[in-house]
């Protein structure tokens, strides 16, 4: 068990608590496998009938995966082919795959950075999981960012989120907070961090098979104080912007209008790699047309190209290694990627029959 991860039983509830503060709870393989390891004995203990998972830092739930890691590892290893990378998505997609899938209520306490990785932990199957933020609830899949794109079942939960809500969030990379978490339903509830003790308290106090019933009635009075999300005042400009099928399109949809929204939104596509936000928007066009297990599929093998291509590289290399914050992406301008250089990272890596998770 990795000494990031704590888990536990409390009044039948199987408890989870990330503790890697000053790293945000980013994950590394030990962690993945310590979260695997635990939801795994859960899920067929007839002592469990819920789980929680939640962070000891008011930070962050988890800032994603960890990327230091990525790097290191990637340039030592050209073409991307080293083991402990390979192990990492492998074991990562297939956690979120568990995750999506757990027979038993999951719950997601989303107080603080929750990004990347952070949301395949958190974006539990919409049957019996259950996702709490608070107004610290810092949300994103920020990939594009460092030249990444968004997996971890991004493909799937970004594709069949609301309208073009979805493409914004994957093409941008930007953050959003609790109220529009609500609004594009990758969220359920809403409480104040200032009542997070009591919740906790209720967690331990509650039996596991009431206590998502419980967290909905405990939440309702809080209903309001999450404030006006941002993105439902501009859905219109969302959908119809974000509505053209390629990425050149949507920038130059959102060069000539008017407003602060579509000019930030322009602004952070400008810094992100251009190869890879054409690469999101192919991966979730064809996520919008598959269930969990192929979008997961997809992300493995697109995962593979990626580091094998050495975008991510650069990109983490710039924004977390030497901070420079001026990533030399290839190629460096939109109209010089073409559709061949997107389709490279959909080639398959593996036949169908070796794939590493043909099993899911």
């Amino acid at each position: 068990m990795s000494e990031y991860v704590q888990t536990r039983v409390a009044n039948r509830t199987g408890i989870i608590t990330l503790d890697r503060p000053k790293a945000l709870n980013s994950l590394s393989l030990d962690m993945v496998r310590a979260l695997t390891q635990a939801l795994l004995a859960w899920r067929t203990d007839a002592n469990v009938d819920a789980v929680v998972i939640k962070s000891t830092s008011e930070k962050a739930l988890c800032a994603g995966g960890d990327i230091r890691f990525f790097y290191d590892v990637g340039r030592a290893t050209p073409m991307g082919g080293s083991a402990l990378l390979e192990d990492f998505f492998t074991e990562e997609y297939a956690l979120n795959h568990l995750i999506h899938f757990y027979p038993k209520p999951y719950i997601a306490l989303m107080d603080g950075v929750v990004m990347g990785g952070g949301m395949g932990i958190a974006q539990g199957g919409p049957d019996c999981g259950l996702r709490v933020v608070t107004e610290r609830t810092r949300m994103a899949m920020p990939e594009v960012n460092i030249g990444l794109f968004p997996d971890v079942g991004g493909s799937y939960f970004l594709s069949h989120a609301p309208g073009r809500l979805g493409r914004y969030l994957g093409l941008t990379g930007l953050t959003i907070g609790a109220a529009d978490a609500l609004y594009v339903g990758l969220a359920d509830v809403f409480v104040p961090s200032a009542r997070l003790g009591e919740l906790a308290q209720m967690i331990e106090s509650v039996p596991g098979a009431e206590l998502p019933a419980a967290i909905r009635r405990f939440a309702e009075p809080f209903a309001s104080e999450a404030g006006a999300s941002e993105l439902a005042a501009e859905r219109s400009n969302i959908d119809w912007h974000f509505g053209p099928s390629s990425v050149a399109a949507t920038m130059q949809s959102l060069a000539g209008a008017k407003g602060a929204f579509c000019e930030k939104a322009l602004a952070a596509m400008r810094q992100r790699s251009p190869l890879m936000m054409c690469v999101t928007n192919e991966l979730l066009e064809r996520g919008a047309q598959m269930g969990v297990a192929d979008c997961l599929r997809m992300e493995r093998s697109v995962v593979r190209r990626n580091f094998e291509n050495g975008e991510v590289i650069e990109g983490v290399r710039a924004l977390v290694i030497d901070k420079d914050n001026q990533p030399k992406w290839n190629p460096a301008t939109l109209s010089e990627v073409t559709e061949a250089m997107v389709a490279k990272f959909f080639e398959p890596v593996w036949p169908d029959y070796a794939h590493p998770l043909r099993h899911l």
